[in-house]
């Protein structure tokens, strides 16, 4: 590690600075490793009931509308364009090739097929007797998707350039350790608040520094993620009790636990320290940035003029991202907001139902930690951004003069020495101003 952060400015920085930091990263990736190891699932398999039924790929031939059926009275409509039948030839399984008729899929939300379109079929294992034995479920999105994951890769490396081929290959290691680790590990019967630690801590680990680099701006930034997740999971560790929630708010959630062995209560908090994590990094590695930035462009800034100017930036920083959360969880519950809506429940009792409650908390929770990330990353960089050994500040001095017009030899074309006019140059190559009048005279 060094004073060079990678974003642009170079800033000396205190031995004992990057000591310290290393005396509390070190272990700390290594409990990170061992908890890694030991709460690792290891291939082992959750003993998930079987439901009777898996998915297969199938391609529309052919669609016959029909006239659709009356709707009960205060019911909508049926669209006309999801009555009817569907001849589907399967794609996939031990039926490939095989063409069946199956009706199209009606009510609310209902999609809409043509010929030559592939879609996902749900096959019985033990059909009725006078049944084909599949269903339409939906339209098959998988080349579509990997369009958008194409579209999304080339944006973000043709602006990042490398520093956007370092974020993808971070995203992809925080995709392998929740798909590998934390959901197993959940699923195996692992206390959910602790998966989420270990995993948290993992991501933060390898994705801040592998995005960032190995320096002390980016160590800075992963202190102040760690100290804001450890507020944050106590935080919800209290909120949650007092709260009195159980973590089971909707048909998910009530399967899980009513299936398997699985902490409900637990799970909300694993939920609440993972989200929270992808904007605590952003705001941490942004801190920290800006206090390096603001010590390189004023060496002479100390600890606490550091400290005020990145608070500012901060404040405006999380003043737009409450917003943003806030905003984010209103849309994304927007369906149960119209429910209540159209309910006429009291407002009062509409925010004390465990659905609502439970993101109330959520978002409090999470804006709680935001805001703790802000002094703390700030002081941990300003800290180290106004420690400097005393040969680096001599150094620094040898190289951008010492503030009173000393160039010690490497004055620029123009640029003042000891007695106001550059090194080497003469008194003035211009005439005179009374040479000047003569001359006009």
């Amino acid at each position: 590690m060094g004073g060079n952060h990678g974003h642009g400015a170079s800033v000396p920085t205190s031995r004992r600075a990057v000591v310290a930091t290393l005396a509390v990263l070190v272990p700390v990736a290594i409990a990170t490793v061992v908890m890694l190891v030991w709460l690792w699932p290891a291939g082992q398999q959750a003993d998930v009931p079987a439901d009777g039924v898996s998915q297969l790929g199938g391609t529309v031939l052919a669609v016959e509308r029909q006239p659709c059926q009356p709707t009960p009275e205060g019911m909508p409509p049926a669209d006309s364009a999801t009555c009817g039948d569907a001849v589907v030839r399967v794609t996939e399984g031990p039926d490939t090739g095989r063409q069946v008729k199956l009706p199209l899929p009606t009510g609310p939300g209902a999609q809409r097929f043509e010929a030559g379109d592939d879609v996902v079929l749900i096959k019985f294992d033990d059909p009725e007797p006078e049944s084909t034995g599949y269903q339409i479920s939906d339209h098959d999105r998988e080349s579509q998707l990997w369009l958008f994951g194409v579209a999304f890769a080339l944006a973000v490396i043709a602006f990042g350039r490398w520093r956007g081929v370092t974020a993808l290959v971070g995203l992809a290691i925080t995709f392998v350790l929740l798909l590998t680790f934390v959901i197993p590990g959940i699923l195996g019967g692992e206390p959910p608040m602790l998966v989420a630690i270990v995993g948290a801590a993992a991501i933060m680990l390898s994705v801040l520094f592998l995005t960032h680099g190995f320096t002390l701006t980016t160590s800075m930034a992963v202190l102040g993620t760690l100290a804001s997740l450890t507020v944050t999971g106590v935080l919800s560790y209290a909120s949650i009790g007092f709260a009195r929630l159980s973590g089971v708010t909707d048909d998910s959630s009530f399967t899980l636990g009513m299936s398997m062995p699985i902490d409900t209560q637990g799970l909300l908090l694993a939920s609440i320290i993972i989200g929270a994590l992808g904007v605590l990094d952003d705001v941490t590695v942004t801190q920290a940035v800006t206090v390096t930035e603001l010590a390189a462009a004023n060496p002479s800034y100390g600890f606490r003029r550091l400290y005020r100017a990145g608070s500012r930036v901060g404040r405006a920083h999380i003043a737009s991202v409450i917003n943003t959360i806030i905003l984010a969880y209103a849309g994304a519950s927007l369906p149960l907001l119209l429910l209540f809506s159209i309910g006429n429940q009291p407002l009062g009792e509409a925010l004390a139902t465990p659905v609502i409650a439970q993101e109330i908390v959520r978002s409090v929770v999470g804006t709680l930690g935001l805001i703790s990330a802000v002094p703390i990353t700030t002081a941990l960089a300003a800290l180290v951004a106004s420690r400097r050994d005393p040969e680096d500040d001599d150094a620094h001095r040898d190289t951008h003069g010492d503030g009173h017009g000393h160039d010690h030899g490497h004055d620029r074309p123009g640029s003042l020495g000891r007695h106001g006019r550059g090194a080497g140059q003469p008194a003035s190559t211009l005439p005179s101003t009374r040479s000047l009048r003569r001359a006009r005279s």
